[in-house]
């Protein structure tokens, strides 16, 4: 984050280094989308990696199917699959150019690197942290019964990445309805694709999925959600989520904010979550063991670093 040779001195200096490394990052972050964007169009796969590209895409292939799907049963076919191969590269396509469905599939995509680079480098299990562990034999009924109900969403959730699936029911609330809007767009307001918007929209509840029960877990633990601000003690699901509501950021940012060109937000979050230096310089030890915090950064109060965070235009531009 920042050259061992170059050391600030003073809040102010502090604060201008961690604002000049914020905005860095930001630029990065609101070049991306439409980066990915035209490469998912044009197939062309130079500056993401192949997995990413090949991972975004199969995500958003199964949402369309999925779509698809239940325009067959609305039309009460004996087949519904047969309506994919009719329309599913059309409204693929479309759902690949709505900015908000795709930059969600690509936060995910870089939470399931990340669970699998944690267990390979620091053997830090995705499904089952020490946290869940002790929160699922807890003698609160429904403490336990929610931690419980969030490992299993979790191991569906690395199950479905490896397939490369985004269930519709596991999409945030505003994007499920914008599938749907999309879905009857495409047919140009077809009664079938209504219809099976309606019944898909009867099913929907987004506190069953999986955000919705870490959010709730992280709810419920009150004052002792610190305890899942750190990474090897709540793994990376549930620290995701504590550390997006105690920062207040969308969780979709906070998991772009652990990439390596994302330190000095993810510093930044870090302290308005409450954390000390030592604390921060410890996550960091797993997230990016060669960074170095700007000495003096415990200057830095949670109440300025979550200022910082508020000013930065970046949630307007991903």
């Amino acid at each position: 984050m920042i050259q061992q040779g170059q050391i600030p001195t003073g809040a102010d200096a502090v604060e201008q280094v961690m604002r000049d490394e914020l905005a860095e990052g930001d630029g990065v972050l609101a070049a991306a989308r439409p980066i990915l964007a035209m490469l998912l169009n044009n197939r062309d796969q130079a500056l993401f990696s192949d997995e990413v590209i090949a991972r975004v895409r199969g995500m958003i292939a199964h949402v369309a199917r999925q779509l698809l799907v239940a325009c067959g049963e609305a039309a009460g076919d004996a087949d519904p699959s047969n309506m994919v191969e009719q329309a599913n590269e059309g409204l693929t396509q479309m759902l690949l150019g709505d900015a908000a469905i795709l930059a969600h599939s690509h936060a995910l995509t870089q939470e399931f690197a990340l669970a699998e680079q944690l267990q390979r480098r620091s053997g830090i299990d995705g499904v089952l942290s020490p946290l869940l562990q002790e929160l699922a034999a807890s003698s609160d009924a429904d403490l336990a019964g929610g931690a419980m109900r969030a490992i299993a969403a979790q191991a569906r959730f690395l199950q479905q990445m490896r397939r490369m699936e985004l269930p519709l029911g596991e999409l945030p609330g505003d994007l499920f309805h914008k599938a749907l809007l999309l879905l009857q767009n495409h047919f140009a307001d077809d009664d079938v694709a209504i219809a099976a918007g309606a019944a898909l929209r009867a099913g929907f509840d987004e506190g069953e999925g999986r955000i919705g029960q870490l959010s709730r877990l992280v709810s419920a633990l009150g004052p002792r959600a610190t305890r899942a601000l750190a990474i090897d003690h709540a793994g990376p699901a549930l620290f995701a989520t504590a550390l997006g509501m105690a920062s207040n950021q969308e969780r979709n940012l906070v998991l772009l904010s652990f990439s390596e060109n994302q330190l000095g937000r993810l510093a930044l979050s870090l302290r308005a979550a409450g954390l000390g230096q030592s604390a921060v310089e410890e996550q960091f030890l797993y997230l990016h063991p060669d960074a170095v915090l700007p000495a003096g950064f415990d200057m830095l109060t949670p109440a300025r670093a979550a200022a910082l965070l508020a000013e930065a235009p970046v949630e307007q531009a991903i």
